[in-house]
């Protein structure tokens, strides 16, 4: 009756215990921009020694206040559908089962707290959307994201609906979890159920974009290490001194399971497009970063591009490729040729 019970009730894949994660941008990631390309590429994160890709929003984009060409997407206009802009189910499915057999998992990115305002759902559940006032749909009300509309989590059938679609491409695709975008804006007992509903079909990676301790009980394997990232930018900033890493540490150990994993990173998608570079944000200090980032505590996170030292700020509603030096595009045509792809 009065022994300790565990916090933690999930149990972690084997295969995501000191994982090296990679973010993966299929848009911009090679000059065609599919899944079949990006596949070619396998091989060399193998090398790299990626455990885990993360596959940025897969879904047909929002045409409906669209930003840019392209849109975002962020801005999702069904969940059951795969962009025609980066390949089909099938190509997907190539993609998941090559990287499978090169011993890595795929997650995808998943947008659970709003959907593009031309969302299949505003026509056949209005009422699981949130409303202003004067009883329209309310775009997100930060930053500027206004191509999509924030769906609301009070309604049971909105939360059947979502988990049944995170499971669908799980049992479909074989992906192998999922990144949960704002995780933090819905409500965490949805988390919960869709983790154990999630688990009945296989072992899964759940990664949340958010910094809150009770998010690793039962939901999450993995959170945003916001903390660890702003220490080091006022470090280098010259606003604070190592004092303040050692706070975070502290802090981490203190205030977190020991189970919990904490993605630290130097950067990714937002922070290339809206806040700069890595040589922008951390200057000469910027290897200094990265080197404690991937041998620290916590799992690193590699951004695409990263690993050539990539000096742009991508464009995050236009097609803006990488530019890879000449001799990965060699390296990948020659393994293709062999046939070992």
């Amino acid at each position: 009756m009065y022994a300790p019970r565990p916090a933690v009730t999930l149990t972690h894949p084997d295969w995501s215990r000191n994982a090296v994660l990679y973010q993966l941008n299929t848009r911009q990631f090679t000059p065609e921009g599919t899944f079949r390309a990006a596949q070619a590429q396998l091989p060399r994160l193998k090398a790299l020694g990626v455990d885990i890709i993360w596959l940025m929003p897969i879904h047909p984009i929002g045409e409906v206040n669209r930003k840019g060409t392209l849109g975002s997407p962020y801005s999702v206009k069904d969940y059951f559908a795969v962009n025609p802009e980066f390949g089909t189910m099938d190509d997907l499915k190539a993609f998941v089962a090559a990287a499978h057999a090169q011993g890595m998992h795929v997650i995808l990115d998943w947008v659970a707290n709003h959907t593009a305002w031309d969302n299949a759902l505003t026509r056949s559940h209005p009422e699981w959307y949130e409303r202003d006032l004067d009883g329209n749909f309310r775009p997100t009300p930060w930053w500027d994201w206004s191509d999509i509309i924030n769906l609301n989590y009070a309604h049971a059938g909105l939360r059947q609906y979502m988990t049944e679609a995170l499971m669908y491409w799980v049992r479909e695709a074989d992906v192998d979890g999922y990144r949960a975008d704002v995780a933090g804006f819905v409500p965490l007992d949805f988390w919960n159920t869709a983790r154990t509903q999630l688990e009945t079909i296989k072992p899964v990676f759940m990664l949340a974009e958010w910094e809150m301790r009770d998010m690793h009980y039962a939901a999450f394997d993995a959170t945003y290490a916001w903390t660890w990232k702003e220490a080091m930018q006022k470090i280098v900033a010259g606003d604070a001194d190592t004092a303040v890493l050692f706070n975070y540490y502290s802090w981490n150990e203190s205030a977190y399971p020991r189970e919990a994993m904490r993605m630290t990173y130097t950067s990714n998608h937002d922070q290339n497009a809206w806040e700069g570079t890595e040589y922008e944000k951390y200057g000469p200090a910027r290897e200094a970063a990265i080197v404690l980032e991937v041998t620290g505590e916590g799992i690193p996170l590699i951004y695409n591009g990263q690993e050539i030292g990539n000096p742009r700020r991508l464009k995050f509603f236009e097609k803006d490729p990488i530019v890879w030096p000449a001799g990965m595009s060699a390296e990948t045509q020659m393994l293709d040729e062999q046939g070992e792809l």
